[in-house]
């Protein structure tokens, strides 16, 4: 008993990501990554304030401006000012990108923790049935959900949710393998600790980490995935203004007005890389650790 008492005392490495990010140094990713990420947010909050102009309201008498002191980024074939619908189209794809992740997220990492750990028959479907998802292209289910739903946030926040969970159910399954098998799960097992406390107090805190890491790469492609719905004409709908969207009605002109469809696309890279600055540079830290 004394050897066990010590075992399950004994600290044991934790990789929650709260703790994790306060013992954080100084990291030149994951600071350049929140700063990109701060300065699309705020900017998109503060819209209303950084701009006279409304997004939507047509001025065809304004329209192909170039970018300039007056129009910065320049205005659309309907006279819209691009910065300002810049602005406003963040809100947007920053809902798409945060919210997207959110369900998939606790939805794939519970299965997976409870696949992974008891593992049986529940294990074997649940494999299965994400065998049966990732055999698929992802886009091509993507699009065919929301051709059965119909268009709108919500139905494509649900459409990444039936899909998107195989992921992280299988991370979250790869690590529980692993952790399971180690001393202090065992020594918590002998000492007669139930299901609940093995999985959410001492197993859980040490492989969401790796979830929450893929997460900050999946926020990027979840932008990239509405941008490319909008694109297609089954995401946002015009004239709410979003990147993919204004990227679409801009392909027409790019030749005699580049920026109409070059500056939304390029809001895309900058947000892009500021999600996976931060990714990677989490990823160095746990690995370090």
């Amino acid at each position: 008993m004394s050897h066990i008492q010590t075992t399950v005392t004994k600290p044991y490495p934790r990789r929650v990501l709260p703790d994790f990010v306060r013992r954080l140094p100084v990291n030149a990713k994951i600071t350049l990554g929140l700063l990109i990420i701060l300065l699309v947010l705020l900017a998109s909050i503060c819209a209303p304030l950084l701009t006279p102009y409304d997004p939507v309201k047509n001025d065809l008498s304004q329209a192909f401006q170039p970018p300039g002191s007056e129009y910065w980024f320049g205005t659309d074939n309907f006279g819209r000012d691009i910065f300002t619908r810049m602005l406003y189209a963040a809100r947007i794809d920053l809902q798409i990108g945060v919210f997207s992740v959110i369900t998939p997220l606790l939805l794939g990492s519970l299965i997976g923790l409870l696949s992974g750990y008891f593992g049986g028959w529940f294990d074997s479907v649940m494999m299965r049935l994400v065998d049966i998802v990732i055999s698929f292209p992802f886009i091509v289910l993507i699009i065919a959900i929301i051709s059965i739903l119909g268009t709108g946030l919500f139905n494509l926040y649900l459409a990444i949710a039936l899909v998107g969970w195989s992921a992280y159910a299988r991370i979250v399954r790869a690590e529980v393998l692993v952790i399971k098998q180690q001393e202090y799960i065992l020594a918590a097992r002998g000492m007669g600790y139930g299901h609940g406390r093995i999985l959410f107090r001492h197993i859980l805190p040490n492989v969401i980490s790796s979830a929450l890491v893929f997460a900050m790469s999946d926020v990027v492609l979840c932008i990239l995935l509405g941008a490319s719905l909008s694109f297609l004409g089954l995401g946002v709908q015009p004239p709410t203004p979003e990147w993919g969207a204004m990227i679409a009605e801009g392909r027409n002109f790019i030749i005699n007005a580049w920026w109409i469809a070059t500056i939304p696309g390029l809001g895309i890279i900058v947000t892009g890389l500021g999600f996976s600055l931060l990714g990677d540079g989490l990823a160095e830290k746990i690995e370090s650790q």
